[in-house]
């Protein structure tokens, strides 16, 4: 299948002489939904921007539903809804009339049932009669979603989308995005709240300093990447790990109380039973035995670190 999306050396250099994006390339599959991670600062916004069509290139292409962004403009924008960072609306204008003018300017005629429904998905339907200034920071982030989606388009960005919004309504956010990508629309969003990545993304792009480190099925990168740890606790502490365990790839806590043991879930054999057996016959008494598995964040860390 064919990306919906394409962008090939992508390339943008400000007239300060900053280069935000360094032959950035990037191919975007119809009806998933992507999380751009990245440092502030990293050209998340800007990638979004220019294929949006809002920042041109220094170089480069793009590509949306088969259309240049450049040369097609206006078929490639009118499949793209856009929700912004910044909160920019008619403070005096009532939600209902937003969300219509928004679809009015994509060339769509009015339809009052799709608009209803859309209001209703993110919980604006008792609050389209009220005046956008009257709103709570969340409901406007809504509202910004609404128009987004006015014109029904086939792929929506969401840039930092529930930046300010409390746990409550970031949790129907996603619900709301859950039901989006069922109904086939493409979702392409960045987010600093990393848990939500790790909860609703197909895949993961990192970002940074204006490269693309990697773009990679999220449970993939799970597998390849994430390091599984075995946690010990010792009834009495120990001042360091004995001779015979020295084999092992051990941690000991400062305080003497616990070992950590890094190991391969992928692997043959973990080293764990062994590992539990020498531990008894070098007279350690356990307390208590726990797993982790790393998280998105640790590898997003990690990767920018490096």
């Amino acid at each position: 299948m064919d990306p919906i999306i394409s962008v090939t050396a992508l390339d943008k250099t400000y007239r300060s002489g900053q280069r935000a994006l360094k032959g950035v390339s990037l191919q975007i599959r119809s009806g998933e939904i992507l999380a751009l991670l990245g440092p502030n600062g990293a050209g998340k916004t800007t990638l979004i921007s220019m294929i949006c069509g809002l920042t041109s290139p220094s170089s480069g292409q793009i590509t949306v539903g088969g259309y240049d962004i450049v040369t097609d403009y206006r078929a490639a924008r009118s499949l793209i809804g856009l929700v912004p960072q910044e909160v920019a609306l008619e403070p005096f204008e009532k939600v209902i009339n937003t969300v219509k003018f928004s679809r009015g300017l994509f060339g769509h005629p009015p339809d009052a049932a799709y608009v209803e429904q859309i209001l209703r998905q993110l919980s604006l339907w008792d609050k389209r009669n009220t005046p956008i200034k009257e709103l709570s920071g969340g409901m406007k982030r809504r509202v910004l979603i609404a128009k987004a989606l006015s014109h029904q388009p086939k792929i929506l960005f969401l840039d930092e989308p529930t930046a300010g919004v409390d746990v409550e309504l970031r949790k129907d956010m996603w619900d709301v995005v859950g039901k989006l990508k069922a109904s086939g629309v493409t979702i392409v969003l960045t987010t600093h709240y990393i848990e939500e990545a790790e909860a609703i993304a197909d895949r993961v792009g990192v970002i940074a300093d204006g490269d693309i480190l990697l773009v990679e099925d999220k449970d993939k990168l799970m597998a390849q990447m994430g390091i599984k740890e075995l946690y010990i606790e010792l009834q009495k502490p120990i001042k360091a790990i004995p001779p015979a365990l020295a084999s092992y790839d051990l941690w000991l806590a400062e305080d003497g109380g616990r070992l950590t043991y890094v190991y391969d879930t992928k692997a043959e054999r973990t080293g764990i039973t062994g590992l539990l057996t020498d531990l008894s016959a070098a007279g350690l008494a356990l307390r208590d035995l726990r797993t982790s598995q790393s998280s998105l964040e640790d590898i997003f860390v990690d990767l920018v670190k490096d």
